[in-house]
C-alpha cells in the first residue's frame, strides 16, 4: 500500500529551517569559543633591548577540573637576563634559573645563568581555575633578545584531576596548531637607543599636557572675554538708568519752579 507524502508548504519549510539553524548555530558558537580559549601572551609584541610587561592569559577548558599548576618555559638560547613577577593571591610562584647552553653576551656583560622557567602553583583547591574561568599572570621581562624576529614561551597547564595539557606547537603555514604556544613578536630597537614605547607614552603624555595646558589658557581667556562682554552691557545699563534718573529729577524740579511762578502770577493779578 503505497501512500502519498504532501508536499511541504512554503511556511512549515521556512519553519523547520528556522529550527535547524537554531540548532546549528549555539553548535557553531561553542566550537569557536572553544578554539579559541588558549593560553596567550600580552602585548604580542615587545621592542628589542627594552623591559616588557608581560601578561599570561589561562584558561580553564576543563568541564570538571581545576587548573592548579601554570608553567611558562623562557628561552636559554636567546634568554631573558631578568624576571620578576607580580603576586598572584592564593598562588606561589617560582622561577628557576639555570645554566646557558652557551655564554651570551648582554649589554657587554658575559651571562652564563639565565631564567628558565616560572611556575605558578595554586596554594589550594579553593584557589584554583575553576571550570568557566580564567586568570591572568603577570612577568616583567628583559632585555627583550636581539637578533631574533619571535620568542616562543611555551606554557603546560595542569588540572586537578592530574591532566597535564602542553601550549607548546609552533604555527606551520596558514593553518593554527590545536595547542600553539604563546608567542612574542621581537621589534628592532629604537634609533635612539631608547625605548620606543615608553618614548611613543612620553609624548603621548606631553601632548595631552600641552593640550590640556592650551585648553587652560583657552578657557582663562574665553572666561576673561565672557566677563567683559559681560560687564560692558551691565555698565551701559546702569549708565542709562543714572541718566533717566537724572532726567527725572530734572523734570520734577522745572514742573515745580513753572507751578511756584504760575501761583506767585495770579496774586500779583488780583
Amino acid at each position: 500500500m503505497s501512500r502519498t507524502i504532501p508536499a511541504l508548504t512554503p511556511a512549515l519549510r521556512a519553519r523547520r529551517f528556522a529550527g535547524a539553524a537554531a540548532l546549528t548555530v549555539p553548535a557553531l558558537v561553542l566550537g569557536a569559543a572553544a578554539a579559541s580559549a588558549h593560553v596567550t601572551v600580552t602585548p604580542d609584541a615587545a621592542e628589542a633591548g627594552s623591559y616588557a610587561t608581560l601578561t599570561f592569559k589561562v584558561p580553564n577548558e576543563s568541564a570538571e577540573a581545576s587548573t592548579t599548576a601554570v608553567k611558562v618555559d623562557l628561552p636559554t638560547d636567546t634568554p631573558f637576563t631578568s624576571v620578576s613577577v607580580e603576586p598572584v593571591p592564593g598562588w606561589t610562584a617560582k622561577v628557576t634559573q639555570a645554566p646557558l647552553p652557551e655564554p651570551v653576551e648582554v649589554h657587554g656583560t658575559t651571562v652564563t645563568e639565565a631564567p628558565a622557567s616560572i611556575e605558578w602553583t595554586a596554594d589550594d583547591a579553593d584557589a584554583g581555575i575553576a571550570p568557566g574561568e580564567f586568570l591572568r599572570f603577570t612577568v616583567s621581562a628583559g632585555a627583550v633578545p636581539d637578533g631574533v624576529e619571535e620568542i616562543a614561551l611555551p606554557a603546560t597547564q595542569t588540572y586537578s584531576d592530574g591532566e597535564v595539557v602542553a601550549w607548546d606547537q609552533e604555527a606551520t603555514g596558514d593553518a593554527e596548531p590545536d595547542l600553539p604556544a604563546p608567542v612574542l613578536q621581537v621589534l628592532p630597537a629604537a634609533e635612539d637607543g631608547g625605548h620606543g614605547t615608553a618614548s611613543a607614552a612620553g609624548a603621548t603624555h606631553s601632548a595631552a599636557d600641552a593640550g590640556a595646558d592650551a585648553g587652560t589658557d583657552a578657557g582663562t581667556d574665553a572666561a576673561a572675554d565672557d566677563d567683559a562682554s559681560g560687564t560692558l552691557p551691565l555698565a551701559l545699563g546702569a549708565a542709562g538708568l543714572g541718566l533717566g534718573l537724572v532726567g527725572a529729577v530734572t523734570g520734577v524740579a522745572a514742573l515745580a519752579r513753572t507751578r511756584a511762578t504760575g501761583t506767585g502770577t495770579g496774586t500779583e493779578q488780583r
